[in-house]
């Protein structure tokens, strides 16, 4: 199990401390996502004039919006990427088939080969025996 890390971030011009098992990366990474939803809100018109439990409910709907649309868009590549492992297992099985009919031909195809060889043979056979016959 990874350790737990701790590290100060700056949001909305306070200093927190976060800690988690996620990197200290990560957790910045955090904070610089709440800063800039705080900065986009700052540049609406009114939500200077809001309370402070306005502007929070109003940043956490926000986030949660966001959350929601990530949480769609990841099960619609899931579902995407299901549709396509299913579409490359049929072409793998269509695949396989095509090979065994292509190996089956390829046999055929040799057998027919050695038949016609041995038919040709007959046939000089048969007209070498004709030649001698019609010589005698």
């Amino acid at each position: 199990m990874s350790s737990k890390n701790k590290t100060e971030v700056l949001i909305a011009g306070k200093i927190f401390t976060l800690s988690g098992y996620e990197s200290e990366e990560y957790l910045q990474k955090v904070a610089t996502y709440i800063n800039n939803k705080i900065a986009e809100f700052k540049k609406l018109d009114g939500y200077n004039h809001q309370t402070k439990e306005n502007k929070s409910i109003l940043l956490e709907l926000n986030i949660a919006d966001d959350y929601f649309k990530a949480k769609k868009q990841v099960e619609m590549v899931e579902e995407e990427l299901s549709e396509k492992d299913k579409e490359l297992y049929d072409l793998k099985h269509e695949l396989i088939n095509a090979q065994i009919k292509l190996e089956t031909q390829e046999k055929d195809a040799e057998a027919l080969r050695k038949e016609n060889t041995e038919l040709q043979k007959e046939v000089v056979r048969l007209e070498t025996e004709r030649d001698e016959r019609n010589r005698k």
